[in-house]
């Protein structure tokens, strides 16, 4: 089977070659640099289609063709046609200024390029974690949630639940957070929204330590108290990646609000949350 995919895809890749021109050389060559220009970088263009950067520098200056392997999977990452980026450049300049006039502006959308970022690095971290921070409303104690990194098609989905019991048996409500997640400068920066109250956005900043250790990721959350009132706190927040073998129940069964000296919380993550000065780096 392996065999005939290899010589249909030959086959294919000796078509386009026969039947591509000079023209529709440079013109591939052109319209692919206007498309790419709407984008961060070429790196990141090339990080995320998962294609040779050298190789795809030769296709934009023109030297040379992709496969047809790599010709879909450009035209999927742009949701282009093959004919449109073999059309003439100055009708597909024309098509995409009138497609961009009807889009939201960077100017328009501050966070256009803000989500993923870094795509290969932060798909790393995708996974479960429980989230520890002093809790706003109840004094000497920390909240334990969880969270979920999810990629969904090349954008880094987050999805926090707090809930569970907290000091003297009070029952919590239950909170679901939903958001993106981006990578920049070795930084992860959250931003999730929670609709079912009055409304909420929280924001959190976290860094790894060492690229080899991601079970811990700390750094701040900024949010909304439960109680007695909706103010603004902000505080140290320490993530913790669940074990492989852990399934959504487990990560759930740890959720509540704990005495800061219970066993159930991790020496390590005491040791941060109590630190007073500096976020402090891995142990």
């Amino acid at each position: 089977m392996h065999k005939y995919t290899h010589l249909l895809a030959t086959i294919s890749t000796y078509a386009i070659t026969c039947l591509w021109n000079d023209d529709m050389n440079q013109n591939f060559a052109k319209n692919l640099r206007h498309v790419c220009a709407e984008r961060v970088s070429i790196a990141q263009i090339c990080r995320e289609i998962g294609i040779n950067q050298q190789q795809f520098n030769r296709y934009l200056s023109g030297a040379g063709l992709p496969s047809a392997h790599n010709l879909r999977r450009i035209c999927l990452y742009f949701d282009l046609q093959e004919s449109d980026l073999l059309s003439d450049s100055e009708a597909f300049a024309q098509r995409r200024g009138q497609l961009n006039r009807n889009r939201p502006t960077a100017r328009e959308d501050p966070f256009a390029n803000a989500f993923p970022g870094d795509l290969a690095r932060l798909r790393q971290y995708v996974g479960a974690y429980n989230i520890h921070f002093m809790s706003p409303s109840w004094p000497d104690c920390v909240m334990i949630g969880a969270s979920f990194l999810d990629d969904l098609g090349g954008q880094i989905s987050v999805r926090t639940i707090e809930r569970g019991v907290g000091p003297e048996q009070v029952n919590l409500q239950r909170a679901r957070y939903d958001g993106k997640a981006g990578f920049h400068g070795s930084r992860i920066f959250v931003v999730e929204f929670e609709s079912e109250q009055e409304g909420s956005i929280s924001e959190t900043v976290l860094y790894p330590a060492h690229r080899q250790q991601r079970t811990y990721l700390r750094g701040m959350t900024l949010g909304l108290a439960w109680r007695p009132r909706r103010m603004p706190y902000s505080g140290r927040v320490i993530w913790k990646r669940a074990d492989v073998s852990a399934s959504v129940r487990d990560v759930f069964n740890l959720c509540g609000v704990y005495p800061i000296e219970h066993k159930v919380i991790d020496p390590i993550i005491r040791n941060f949350l109590l630190e007073k000065s500096g976020l402090q780096g891995e142990n």
